[in-house]
């Protein structure tokens, strides 16, 4: 870490488009304040001529979206760097192993982002206990008072079952929020024990047995070969008639034909903000089927939600100019195994 108190020396290292919604008026102003940095010089190309000074002076990369590989041939123009407080979740796309073998110190702002996405999902799965959107559809058609509990039985959240695929950082908010309603809460993460899970309030199964009993299943498992079509044809069989998937990970956790398929045949419902691939094809059933609600990859941070994950990487870049360890230092081994 740096010393105490001195001000690192700083680059933003992002889509230039992003930078403005991110750092707002006072974000912006707390990182003049916390480095030496140009917020004029926004680098989205490591090789740019107008770069190279900066670079490599740098100390601390502030990143986000769009922020370019930091493979070997980049670090070997920023020989000073030491650190790289990422504004936004996932560093998957630009910290390779070349950061980890140079001993870069790695922070991200996935739990800040975590917060949105939870929200989304809690909203996802209140509603659909409610039938909020099928019955939406139905007076919107109709326009006239109906018993819509005789329409819809078991309609309402009282007692019913939602299981938490994964207990990631969105997993475990997500549990978090729907403590204070009456659900009977599961969970299913491998690496997750029976005390962590009573912990987060919810009773720990394997996933066959989440699926059978759920009556919505949300899913927070990162996206790793071994969760490849996690919800296959045959897990899906295995949901309850009327059953619920939200879907705000990631898309290839779900076989997407095969969900079609329970769609279609109007035996499931799904809320859904990733798909695979994504965007879907303009042809697929997803758009139009009326027990789907189909949102274009909306649910983390996104307008006046990003300042949030702005100042979460100020307080990192606080730490380390403070010469303090990060509060959420992202290690090599845990990557293999999170988003």
């Amino acid at each position: 870490m740096t010393e105490p108190g001195r001000r690192p020396r700083a680059v933003l290292a992002m889509d230039p488009g992003v930078l403005p919604a991110l750092f707002d008026p006072a974000a912006l102003a707390r990182l003049e304040r916390l480095a030496e940095v140009d917020p004029a010089l926004v680098v989205d190309d490591f090789a740019a001529p107008a770069a190279a000074g900066p670079l490599a002076a740098a100390e601390v990369l502030v990143t986000c979206w769009g922020c370019p590989p930091l493979d070997a041939a980049a670090l070997a123009a920023m020989p000073g760097l030491r650190a790289v407080v990422h504004a936004a979740g996932s560093v998957k796309h630009h910290v390779t192993d070349a950061c980890w073998e140079r001993g870069v110190a790695v922070s991200s702002a996935a739990t800040a982002n975590a917060l949105p996405v939870a929200e989304y999902t809690v909203a996802a799965i209140l509603f659909a206990g409610k039938r909020v959107l099928d019955i939406a559809r139905h007076y919107a058609a109709d326009r006239t008072r109906r018993d819509w509990a005789a329409l819809y039985p078991g309609l309402g959240n009282y007692r019913r079952v939602v299981g938490v695929v994964g207990a990631s950082r969105i997993g475990r908010r997500v549990l978090k929020l729907l403590r204070p309603f009456d659900l009977d809460l599961l969970v299913h993460d491998p690496y997750l024990d029976a005390a962590g899970a009573h912990a987060l309030g919810a009773r720990p199964v394997g996933l066959e047995e989440l699926l059978s009993a759920s009556d919505v299943v949300t899913l927070h498992a990162p996206e790793l070969p071994e969760t490849r079509h996690l919800l296959d044809r045959r897990r899906l069989a295995l949901l309850r008639d009327g059953a619920t998937v939200v879907n705000t990970a990631r898309g290839s956790l779900v076989d997407t034909a095969a969900l079609e398929r329970e769609l279609a045949a109007g035996r499931l419902h799904a809320v859904i903000d990733v798909t695979d691939p994504e965007p879907l094809p303009p042809d697929s059933p997803l758009f139009t089927l009326p027990n789907v609600l189909l949102t274009p990859h909306i649910a983390g941070s996104l307008g006046g939600e990003l300042p949030r994950m702005a100042h979460a990487a100020l307080d990192e870049l606080e730490r380390y100019a403070a010469g303090l360890p990060f509060a959420h230092a992202v290690h090599a081994e845990a990557l293999s195994r999170s988003a």
